[in-house]
Parts: structure tokens; sequence; C-alpha cells
């Protein structure tokens, strides 16, 4: 307490020291520090969150319409009728048309032979699969390459070339 008095006692000290006109400047210093204190942590965090909360706002929007969009892929998923082994399989094969995509059913499940399949008609093809056919992928062995249009050089298309294997519905699910 006495180092404390003493500390207190110098300072007023220093400060009677001074000139008026040394005091105004200090004062001034002070109050500026004060102020640059203040706003660096009181209002300059709330002015960041305030400046951010609109892109946050569209970002939640994104997502919040994203989580509606798999709510309702869900619901339809569960609410869909289960088709028969014989169905599944009348229904990949009536996708499976042309020579890139090739089906050999063994049981329950099919094996597929893909060569030179473009991404976005593999991608499709898979989407169909799941939705028409009721077959969801159990194993995939893939190779990708680049291919080049003999129209544009410059155009490279992605193709995937291997195998898969979906496992088609129980024979037990009902029509």
């Amino acid at each position: 307490m006495k180092a404390l008095n003493a500390l207190r006692a110098q300072t007023q000290a220093r400060w009677q020291a001074l000139s008026p006109r040394e005091q105004r400047g200090l004062s001034v210093l002070g109050a500026l520090a004060g102020v640059v204190f203040f706003w660096s942590f009181a209002i300059a965090p709330s002015l960041n969150t305030l400046r951010d909360s609109d892109n946050r706002r569209a970002h939640i929007g994104q997502q919040q319409a994203k989580m509606l969009a798999l709510q309702t892929q869900a619901q339809s998923l569960q609410t869909r009728t289960p088709l028969s082994r014989d169905e599944a399989l009348r229904s990949l094969q009536s996708l499976s048309a042309g020579t890139a995509i090739q089906l050999n059913v063994q049981g329950d499940r099919v094996s597929v032979q893909l060569k030179a399949v473009p991404a976005p008609l593999l991608a499709n093809w898979l989407t169909q699969a799941r939705a028409q056919a009721q077959a969801l992928p159990v194993e995939a062995h893939l190779t990708r390459s680049n291919t080049t249009a003999a129209s544009n050089s410059n155009n490279a298309t992605v193709t995937w070339d291997g195998s898969l294997v979906l496992s088609l519905p129980n024979r037990s699910a009902a029509r």
C-alpha cells in the first residue's frame, strides 16, 4: 500500500511540474488513447459482425435451401414402393442400352462393365439406376482417363473405364 501511495505522490509531483500546455497535451493524448482502446475492443468487433451479417445470412439461406432439398429427397425415397428384383433388373437394362455400359447379372447383384463412359453420362446413369431401378452401388473399380475430342483438340473429356457392382432390391419385395 505504501508503494502505491508513493507512486501516486510521485506521479502527482511530476504532473504539477509540467506546464499547463504539456498537461493539456497529455490529457488529450490520454483521451485519444482511451477512445482508440474503447473503439478497438467495444465497437469495431460489433461493426465487423454487423457488416458480415448479410453474407452470413445469405450463406445460411443457401444451406437451409440445400437441407430442405435433401429432406424432400429423403422423404421421397422413404415413400416410394419397393420394386421386385425382376422389375429392377428390367429397369436397369432399359437404362443401359448403349455399348459403353454392359450388364452381367449374378443373383441379387449386377456387375457393370464400363468402357470409355463420359463422366456426365456415368453420373446420370448412376442417379437413374438408384432412382428408377433402386440399385445401389456396392463396389467400384474405376480408372479415369482424359480423351481429346477429334473436332476440338483443346477440349479434353473425362471418361471412366472399369467395373461396378450394384445390389438389386430383395427378391421378396412387393409390387
